[in-house]
């Protein structure tokens, strides 16, 4: 054995150092392999633990014992029979041995406290096996080791078995009891029973032992901790103080371990009540840590009898005990003023947490109890809590605020519950409640003074406004509860700041933010005032949509929300001198532009602000980024409430920002395309188009002077055009990507001031005033010039679709012209994936354009048919390709279908393609064969139910006194041989689950089959009745049956019956 111990040895050391080459390796699948056969080798790993060389000490080093114990627990883990007779003799005295010479005797792991821990979960899992057969006194001996034999100087309790003792009941509780281990464990029925019935055998057998032992050596060393405090005693080593509050705090730590699944009357006694509240308020924050969790799992502790629970938090007394230590821990955290120690703050956390415990069990007892006197006396003790739970909630540190949250829920869902049954007032303590409760909100709403939110990073951030989150739902309770009584304090202090920041009163930054940030969330919080203007001014009656322009609102008295509106502007707060301030200003005024249509007075103040350096002209990039978007969202909003002389006033003072930056990103991997990162990551300049936008809008506020409109939008688009021109001559080849960058980004500016005039209306209303025709063509020719010169560059193709689909929807079908090149330089370089936005874009242009679109799709749909056929038949060689085939699939079905809903069907049998229909339909028919693409089949079988709408001539066109233009001849003999089999195959497919989304596919083949009905009555009755059905091997009375229902029922209830018959069908499994 020595030999195979020496090998074990060296193979330990060897894996433990990665540089030893090739035996490094080796070592690992030895010790692998040693591991995995622990029936085998777990003597070795015992011998390699406990033996100790000639000077007494342990004879291997750590590293090595410390995998010896891993192979002991790998033999005796997820054993669920006993040991033979012999290994658990070899096994027991091996570790009483070890543990009487290292522990009772010895060192106790001095120099590898590692050990300690290890060494403790094996014996726990020895003990699992054997405790209930085989070692049934294994408590009993441990008491016999803690208790020395003979009378020394140290202490009548061994420390070093003391916490031995502790550590082996905390795993036992932990293996047995604690139910998060257990969920992170995969079930096993086979551990689940031996743990409740080593449970059920320690409660039978030890518990009462147990518990006197651990609470015997805690009141001890609770004992020799005073004395050693007081100094009566001389300690005898240089740590005793030390290793007391050591062996008290474990031994807390022991006893809130199985004070939850041992019986109650062991663990609250007349002993150990004081006790407890004695190391609540003990100098070791450890001991108090630890006892606040053990009087925690106490009063959560599950009882049947509601009398008895109660009983238990009477005989606690906890309410005033909190009561007394949150008051002391205050004033000890304002002593320490702005030092911060963390430790006695996690201290009133955990106080925080078990009064928050206390108030959710008295609550269960107020709402569950059978006894009306208990639930009246648990009442009672929960309202005299409430006052400490709003102090803690006031705490200045988040994390114990939020401690008593789940209290404070609870309890406001049971006023709301009360207010809900009741129509009686609210009693006058539930009021003070509530007023208390609202004024500790608007405390914790506050940033904190010395906060500076511009240099926090985005965590502290997200953690306020997770905390601001929490807070306004206690609020929205609140309002539920007394919306008065919440409107009046949110209302009264933001305009008491506001108004005494207009008097010129001194108003602390995160008071004036807080005053903003409720006028902010008004809106939100108060669900009951009216919408649009309504929600801001008190109009006597609806007033219809169509005279809201004419009515004048300045006449009506303002809302609540309306009033703090007003002296929000008229404060002049926008002007703080705190960046967080001027920011919920203007969130504030952006979110509610409905304000600024009641009380038009307040615009231009407010513009101001947004324009100045308060705002878009700010030094701060950030700020000035989202103001960009705020400003355009206000302008949006307010559009028509703005004078022309302002929008020229404005569009003055912000020209200075229209010129474009460009930014590169950087690049780690040199692998990654620079252009396509920049675009990606294109820094301010994605807010930076939100301006021009504006600028399109503010613009088209000029359209009752056409010269005058269009030479505004010229002298803000010619800079760009020859900034354009100049770029576009320094283009050389990939490299240069700067001047592609301002290309791409001039491109989309431009398209973004198009996107900021109105949309060209169709049909075209009377006496329409056209938008600078001129000037979009101009820009629009400049774009097609660049993408012709720059086609092989990704960025620019998509730049050119993203401006032409925006200068299109103002332009309408003035520029159409320009449609065929651009088409054909977009379509002559591209990658699979732009094709799917192609085809998006050129549905944008058929809804936009409609019959103007008509010359266009009869030139682009056959090469485009081509590119689909061609991408599709390539080979999918991975996920990426499959997605793209699926994608490329839906886009191109719902660019027909986008054909044949803005009836333009007339370009698939034009002169130019008609050739290619067939083709077409078996593309389509492949497609709505498809089990495996349910939204694609859906889309196919809409196609071929419009397409029958389109082509098959009705049967009573011909004695129609005008017949229709529309039809191909004998194309109803196309719909019978080659698409309704097709739908009765998809119907019929063992595959086609009704389950699995497919219940749409059956929605769009019922549609199409009453379509074909429909526009061929008789014949087509006649056609399922006697010739397709009966081929199908239907009988006759089916047949009948199934074409009657298609022609007499209306759409769902065909669909209904369609589904069902499918349904019947089917072989029951």
């Amino acid at each position: 054995m020595d030999q195979d111990l020496g090998q074990l040895v060296q193979a330990i050391l060897i894996a433990s150092d990665p540089s030893s080459g090739v035996l490094h390796q080796q070592a690992l699948e030895y010790l692998s392999n040693i591991q995995q056969n622990a029936a085998n080798t777990w003597r070795l790993a015992l011998t390699l633990f406990v033996e100790r060389g000639p000077d007494g000490a342990r004879k291997y080093p750590p590293a090595a014992r410390f995998f010896a114990l891993r192979v002991l627990d790998e033999f005796l883990d997820n054993r669920f029979e006993p040991l033979d007779p012999e290994s658990f003799q070899t096994l027991q005295q091996a570790l009483i041995s070890y543990i009487q010479s290292e522990y009772l005797y010895g060192p106790a792991e001095a120099n590898a406290t590692f050990l300690r821990n290890k060494f403790s979960h094996t014996l726990t899992l020895f003990f699992l096996c054997t405790y209930l057969e085989q070692w049934p006194t294994f408590f009993a001996d441990f008491f016999t080791l803690i208790r020395p034999p003979e009378s020394t100087s140290q202490a009548t309790f061994n420390p070093h078995i003391s916490l031995l003792f502790f550590h082996i009941v905390l795993e036992i509780s932990g293996e047995v009891a604690d139910q998060m281990i257990k969920a992170a464990r995969t079930y096993s029925s086979a551990r689940q029973g031996r743990d409740t019935r080593v449970r059920d055998a320690v409660r039978e057998r030890d518990a009462a032992a147990i518990n006197e032992a651990v609470l015997t050596i805690v009141a001890e060393d609770v004992k020799r901790m005073s004395k050693l405090r007081k100094g009566d005693v001389t300690p005898t080593s240089k740590g005793e103080l030390d290793q007391a509050i050591e062996v008290v705090d474990w031994g807390i730590r022991t006893f809130a371990s199985y004070v939850g699944w041992i019986d109650i009357n062991l663990t609250v006694t007349q002993t150990t009540v004081p006790l407890l509240f004695t190391l609540l308020s003990d100098p070791s924050l450890p001991i108090r840590l630890a006892t606040s969790v053990a009087l925690t799992r106490i009063v959560s502790k599950g009882l049947k009898e509601a009398t008895d629970k109660l009983q238990l938090i009477k005989v606690l007394s906890l309410g005033q005990v909190l009561d007394a230590l949150e008051t002391k821990t205050r004033a000890e955290q304002a002593v320490r003023g702005s030092e911060v120690d963390e430790g006695e703050e996690s201290y009133r956390e955990a106080l925080g947490r078990l009064l928050n415990v206390l108030g959710l069990e008295l609550s269960k007892l107020v709402d569950e109890a059978p006894l009306e006197d208990v639930r009246n006396e648990a009442l009672q003790m929960l309202n005299q809590i409430l006052p400490v739970m709003l102090r803690f909630m006031a705490d200045e540190y988040d994390d114990t605020c939020s401690t008593v949250f789940p209290l404070l829920q609870n309890l406001l869902g049971r006023y709301k519950r009360m207010r809900k049954t009741s129509s009686e007032p609210l009693d006058e303590q539930k009021r003070s409640f509530l007023t208390s409760l609202l004024r500790v909100i608007l405390e914790k709403l506050k940033w904190e003074e010395d906060a500076d939110p511009e240099d926090m990073d985005e965590e502290e951030k997200a953690e306020f406004d997770e905390l601001r989150k929490d807070l306004r739902t206690f609020m929205d309770a609140a309002l539920v509860i007394d919306q008065n009584l919440v409107t009046n304090a949110l209302s009264n202090l933001a305009l008491n700041t506001l108004n005494a920041y207009r008097n010129g009163v001194t108003v602390k930054w995160h008071d004036a933010e807080l005053a903003v940030y409720i006028v902010f969330i008004f809106g939100e919080i108060n669900k009951t005032g009216g919408k649009g203007r309504t929600a801001f001014c008190q109009t006597p009656i609806v007033v219809a949509r169509e005279k809201r322009k004419e009515t004048d609102y300045s006449e009506y008295p303002l809302t609540k929300h309306g009033e703090m509106l007003y002296a929000l502007v008229e404060s002049g707060i926008s002007g703080y001198p705190h960046k967080t301030v001027t920011m919920q200003f203007f969130e504030t005024v952006a979110r509610y532009g409905d304000f600024f249509k009641v009380r038009k007075e307040c615009i231009v103040p407010t513009l101001q602000a947004m324009v100045d350096n308060r705002g878009l002209h700010n030094q701060d990039s950030k700020l000035r980024s989202r103001v960009y978007y705020l400003f355009h969202r206000f302008i949006k909003e307010d559009r028509n409430e703005i004078s022309v002389d302002l929008a020229g006033s404005l569009l003055e003072s912000i020209r200075d920002l229209l010129s474009i930056q460009v930014e590169l990103p950087e690049v780690e991997d040199q692998e990654h395309d620079i252009l396509s990162e920049a675009v990606n990551n294109p820094g301010s300049f994605d807010a930076q188009l939100y301006l021009f936008e504006t600028v399109g809008t503010l613009v088209s506020l000029f359209y009752r002077t056409p010269e005058q409109c269009g030479a505004l939008l010229q002298s803000v688009v010619k800079p760009l055009l020859d900034e354009l021109s100049v770029n576009l001559q320094a283009v050389k080849g990939p490299s240069d990507v700067l001047p592609i960058l301002k290309v791409h980004h001039i491109i989309m500016a431009l398209g973004n001031i198009a996107k900021g005039f109105p949309d060209f209306p169709s049909p075209l209303p009377e006496g329409y005033v056209l938008p600078p025709l001129d000037v979009f063509n101009q820009a629009a020719q400049a774009i097609l010039v660049c993408l012709e010169a720059m086609n092989i560059f990704r960025v620019v193709r998509d730049a050119t679709r993203f401006a032409f689909a925006r200068i299109f929807a103002t332009t309408g079908p003035n520029i159409t012209h320009l449609i065929p090149p651009l088409m054909a330089n977009l379509l002559a370089h591209f990658e699979p994936s732009e094709l799917i936005d192609f085809m998006n874009f050129i549905g944008l242009l058929i809804h936009k354009l409609q019959n103007d679109m008509f010359d266009v799709l009869d030139q682009l749909i056959g090469p485009l048919s081509s590119h689909i056929d061609a991408l599709l038949s390539q080979p999918v060689t991975g996920t990426d390709d499959q997605l793209t085939h699926v994608d490329t699939k839906r886009a191109y079905l719902n660019l027909l279908n986008n054909i044949m809903v803005a009836k333009l069907y007339d370009v698939f049998t034009s002169p130019r393609n008609k050739g290619q229909l067939e083709a077409l339909f078996t593309n389509v028919q492949r497609f709505a064969e498809d089990l495996t693409d349910t939204s694609s089949q859906r889309s196919a079988f809409q196609f071929l139910n419009r397409s029958v709408t389109a082509w098959v001539i009705p049967v009573d066109a011909g004695s129609s006194a005008q017949a229709p233009t529309q039809g191909i001849p004998g194309f109803e003999r196309f719909v019978y041989e080659r698409l309704v089999p097709i739908a009765f195959s998809v119907l019929s497919s063992p595959q086609f689950n009704l389950k699995d989304g497919q219940m749409l596919v059956l929605h769009e083949i019922g549609n199409f089959l009453q379509t074909v009905s429909k526009t061929r009555d008789q014949e087509a009755f006649e056609f399922f009745t006697t010739a397709f059905l009966p081929a199908q091997g239907w009988p006759q009375d089916a047949a009948l049956e199934f074409a009657s229902k298609l022609r007499e029922l209306d759409g769902k209830t065909f669909k209904k019956y369609l589904a069902d018959f499918v349904r019947a069908s089917r072989p029951s499994s």
